[in-house]
C-alpha cells in the first residue's frame, strides 16, 4: 500500500477499492467480490466515468457524501444551510491517513461554506464495509445540519431490492421488488428502530437468494430516527445508503461545534447467507460480545403477568429449576402501584404492599436454586399515574404546550434533562446495590415517540434521547462490570447495532408463537447471530395467537437462538415438565455449536417447508432444522438439498433423537446415511411430509 491516494483493502473474501486522490471526498471504486493483486491505477482508469449525452462536459465520480455541486442528482449525503445561504457544498481533500488495518481517514474542507468534514472508512477482518462523518462548523454564525449520510455504490447488476417490515409481535417481514431508476426510501421517525424498520436493506441480482446471486446492503446502526435509501440516476449508477434522520432544528450546529453520524455497515456476499455471516463474525469479534454460555432463561410475564404473588413465584422458580433453566427473570409488576399498565412506571422503588419484604425473599430462594436473578425495568417510561410525571411533568418528552397523545398509558421520560436522568441512574444503581445478586436487567421501551420535544428548550428531542440511552446504559455497564442487559422494545422494535455496542441479546418479538417465531427469527439472523436472539417456549396455546402447538415445535424452534421459557410451568403436567427438562437439556449439548456456528438456511420452493441450521466453523458438524410451516400440496415433500457443508468431506446424516413423541421418518432415517457435503448439495436427503406446524432435527457429523 505505498500509495495513499488509491487503497486496497481485502479480508474474508471482499474488496475495497477506493480513490482518496482527491481533491475531492474518497471515491468507491470497488466494493464487492475479492480483486487479487492489481495494478490499482489501471482499475481506476478503467472503471472510471464516461461522458453522457446532454450532460456535464466533465463528469464527476460519486463521492461516499455525495455533493449536488458534482452533479450528483440524487439525495445529497450533507443537506444543511446556514440561514439559508451555503446550501451546497464542494469539499476539498486536506488530509487522507491510513489509521490502522484496513482503515482510513480523510479528511476535507470547504472554506466558502466554513464546514470541514472527516469521513472514516474500513474494511472489517470479517468483509464488512463501515463508515462514519463527522462535519464541523467552523464559521463565524450558526450552521443547521438537516442530514449527514454515508452511500456505497452498487452495480448495474444489482436490479433487485430486499428489505424487511413489520408490526408489534409481527416483525421481518421480507419483501422484494425491482431496483428501478428513483429511489427507495425507509424513513423511520418512531424514535426507536422500529418494529417495521427494514433493519438490511440489499441490492442484488435478480433473484438472489440465502445461497445465491451477489448482494449489497446496508445497515444504519442507530437506536433513534434513521434512514435508509437505494437510489438509482438517469446514468444507471445506483447507491445504497444510510444515517440519521434529523427532526428540524436537531442538526444547529453554533461555531466550533460538531455532528457525527452514527456508523454505516456495508455487507457484500454471494447469497444472503454470505452477506448475513460477517454481521455475525463481526459481532462475535467484540470485545463487549457475552463471552459466557447464553443461560437458559426463565421469564415470567407470561406466566403470572402482573400478578406478582411470592409463593407462585416461588413454585416457578422450582420448577424452572427442576427443568434445568439457569436463569429466573422477574418481569412487570414489582414496583409501586403497579397492577396494570396504567399507573406506575417512573416511580422505580419496589412494593411493600405485594413485597413486604422487598424482593429479597424471592431473590434469595432463587439464588438458593442455583439460578441466575434478572429484573425488568422500563426506565425510558413513564406513566401519567405516578409520582414520577406528578412531581415533574415538565419531564415528559412533548413540544407545543401540549402532551403527546399515550400509549399503553405511557409517555416518555425526556432523558435530555439531566435531572430526569440523573434520577433514573440514581434508581438503578440504588436497586443494584440493595439487590446485589442482580446480574441481569431486561431493559423494555413499550412505545413510539411521538410530539417528542423538550418542554424546556422547545426544541425536538429524539437526537438528544438517544445519545442520552447511549450514555446511560454505558455508564450503568461501567459501574456493574459484569451485568447484563436485554434490549426489549414491544419485543423486537429495537434492534440494531447501536443498542447492540451497550446490550448482551435482544427480546425478538412479543409473539412467543413458534409459527411465527419462525419467520421472526429466520429474518433477524439476518443481522445477529442466534446467540443474540431471546426465544422462548411459550405456554402450549400462543398468547398471541391463540394456535396450539406441540412442545416439540415451540422447543425446536426456541433452540436456534438464546433459549428461555415464558409459561407457567408450575402447572404443567409431569409429563410436559419431564419432555421440557429433555429439551433444555438438548440446547445445552447443542448451544456450544448452535452459539458459534455459521448460520444456513437453504433455498428451496413455496414457503410452506423451510430447511435452515447451523454449521460449525471446522466443518465438522451441523444440526438443522427441517421445518413443516403449513400443510404440503404434495404429499411428498421430495429430497431436501442440504448447503453449507465441505463439498468435500463426507458426512453421517441421521435424525437427532429427541424429546417427546418421534414423527415419521423417511426410510434412511432408521440408519442414516453416508453422504459428501457435495452431493448433499447438489442432492440431498428425502425429508418426510409433516403435519403443519411441526419440525426435527438433522444430526450431520463429518466421518473425515
Amino acid at each position: 500500500m505505498s500509495n495513499i491516494d488509491l487503497l486496497h483493502f481485502r479480508a474474508a473474501g471482499v474488496s475495497l477499492v477506493l480513490d482518496c486522490a482527491g481533491p475531492t471526498l474518497p471515491v468507491v471504486v470497488h466494493w464487492g467480490a475479492d480483486l487479487g493483486e492489481l495494478d490499482l491505477a489501471e482499475l481506476k482508469r478503467g472503471a472510471g466515468t464516461a461522458q453522457a449525452g446532454n450532460g456535464l462536459d466533465e463528469n464527476q465520480p460519486v463521492t461516499v457524501v455525495p455533493e449536488y455541486s458534482s452533479g450528483w442528482f440524487g439525495l445529497p449525503g450533507l443537506s444543511g444551510h446556514r440561514d439559508g445561504v451555503n446550501f451546497s457544498t464542494a469539499f476539498q481533500r486536506t488530509e487522507a491517513a491510513v489509521i490502522g488495518d484496513n482503515a482510513v481517514r480523510v479528511k476535507a474542507v470547504d472554506e466558502a461554506a466554513g464546514l470541514e468534514l472527516t469521513v472514516d472508512l474500513e474494511l472489517t477482518p470479517s468483509g464488512l464495509v463501515r463508515a462514519k462523518a463527522e462535519v464541523t462548523n467552523v464559521g463565524a454564525s450558526a450552521y443547521t445540519v438537516d442530514g449527514l449520510r454515508i452511500a456505497l455504490p452498487v452495480p448495474t447488476e444489482a436490479t433487485e431490492l430486499f428489505d424487511m417490515t413489520g408490526r408489534h409481535a409481527g416483525e421481518r417481514a421480507p419483501q422484494r421488488h425491482a431496483f428501478t431508476q428513483g429511489a427507495h426510501v425507509r424513513d423511520s421517525r418512531r424514535g426507536r428502530t422500529g418494529a417495521d424498520a427494514t433493519l438490511l436493506l440489499y441490492a442484488g441480482e435478480r433473484g438472489f437468494g440465502f445461497n445465491s446471486g451477489e448482494v449489497w446492503g446496508i445497515h444504519t446502526a442507530w437506536s433513534g430516527n434513521h434512514k435508509t435509501y437505494a437510489e438509482r440516476g438517469q446514468t444507471g449508477f445506483g447507491v445504497v445508503g444510510g444515517g440519521e434522520l434529523l427532526l428540524p432544528g436537531e442538526g444547529r450546529l453554533e461555531p466550533g461545534e460538531s455532528y457525527e453520524t452514527p456508523w454505516i455497515f456495508g455487507a457484500y456476499g454471494v447469497g444472503l447467507d454470505e452477506a448475513s455471516t460477517r454481521f455475525h463474525e463481526y459481532l462475535r469479534a467484540r470485545p463487549n460480545h457475552p463471552s459466557t454460555t447464553r443461560p437458559v432463561v426463565l421469564n415470567t410475564w407470561e406466566a403470572v403477568y402482573f400478578d406478582h404473588d411470592l409463593e407462585r413465584l416461588k413454585a416457578i422458580a422450582n420448577a424452572a429449576a427442576e427443568v434445568g433453566a439457569e436463569r429466573f427473570v422477574l418481569d412487570d409488576g414489582w414496583f409501586n402501584g403497579r397492577r396494570d399498565d396504567r399507573a406506575g412506571l417512573g416511580d422505580w422503588y419496589v412494593d411493600a404492599g405485594v413485597w413486604p419484604k422487598g424482593l429479597h425473599p424471592l431473590v434469595d430462594h432463587v439464588i438458593g436454586l442455583g439460578l441466575q436473578f434478572g429484573l425488568w425495568f422500563e426506565p425510558e417510561m413513564v406513566n401519567p399515574d405516578s409520582d414520577l410525571a406528578r412531581n415533574h411533568p415538565e419531564w415528559i418528552l412533548a413540544t407545543g404546550n401540549r402532551m403527546p397523545p399515550t400509549a399503553r398509558h405511557q409517555q416518555v421520560l425526556n432523558l435530555g434533562i439531566p435531572e430526569a436522568y440523573d434520577y433514573l441512574l440514581e434508581r438503578l444503581v440504588s436497586l443494584l446495590a440493595e439487590y446485589k445478586d442482580i446480574s441481569y436487567l431486561k431493559w423494555d421501551h413499550n412505545r413510539d415517540l411521538v410530539d417528542a420535544g423538550n418542554q424546556l428548550t422547545g426544541r425536538p428531542g429524539v437526537h438528544a434521547q438517544t445519545l442520552a440511552i447511549y450514555r446511560l446504559l454505558d455508564e450503568l455497564r461501567e459501574r456493574h462490570p459484569g451485568l447484563e442487559i436485554e434490549s426489549c422494545s414491544s419485543g423486537g422494535a429495537r434492534v440494531d447495532l447501536g443498542i447492540l455496542e451497550r446490550t448482551d441479546r435482544v427480546w425478538g418479538s412479543d409473539n412467543n408463537d413458534a409459527l411465527e417465531r419462525q419467520r421472526i427469527q429466520r429474518y433477524t439472523q439476518l443481522l445477529l447471530p442466534p446467540e443474540l436472539i431471546g426465544c422462548h417456549v411459550g405456554p402450549p396455546t400462543s398468547h398471541s395467537s391463540g394456535r396450539t402447538q406441540s412442545l416439540a415445535f415451540r422447543a425446536i424452534t426456541a433452540m436456534f437462538g438464546h433459549f428461555g421459557i415464558e409459561w407457567d410451568i408450575s402447572a404443567a403436567t409431569p409429563e410436559e415438565r419431564a419432555e421440557l427438562a429433555g429439551w433444555v437439556a438438548l440446547h445445552k449439548e447443542l448451544r456450544p455449536l448452535l452459539h458459534t456456528g455459521r448460520v444456513v438456511r437453504a433455498d428451496r420452493g413455496p414457503d410452506e417447508f423451510w430447511l435452515h441450521g447451523v454449521v460449525a466453523q471446522d466443518g465438522s458438524r451441523a444440526v438443522f432444522a427441517a421445518v413443516q410451516l403449513v400443510q404440503s400440496i404434495t404429499s411428498d415433500l421430495g429430497r431436501v438439498r442440504i448447503p453449507g457443508l465441505a463439498p468435500d468431506r463426507r458426512y453421517r446424516v441421521s435424525r437427532l433423537h429427541t424429546p417427546g413423541k418421534q414423527l415419521r421418518a423417511a426410510d434412511w432415517m432408521s440408519d442414516a446415511v453416508e453422504l459428501n457435503g457435495a452431493a448433499l448439495a447438489a442432492v440431498g436427503v428425502q425429508i418426510p411430509a409433516q403435519w403443519p406446524e411441526n419440525a426435527i432435527l438433522l444430526d450431520i457429523r463429518s466421518l473425515d
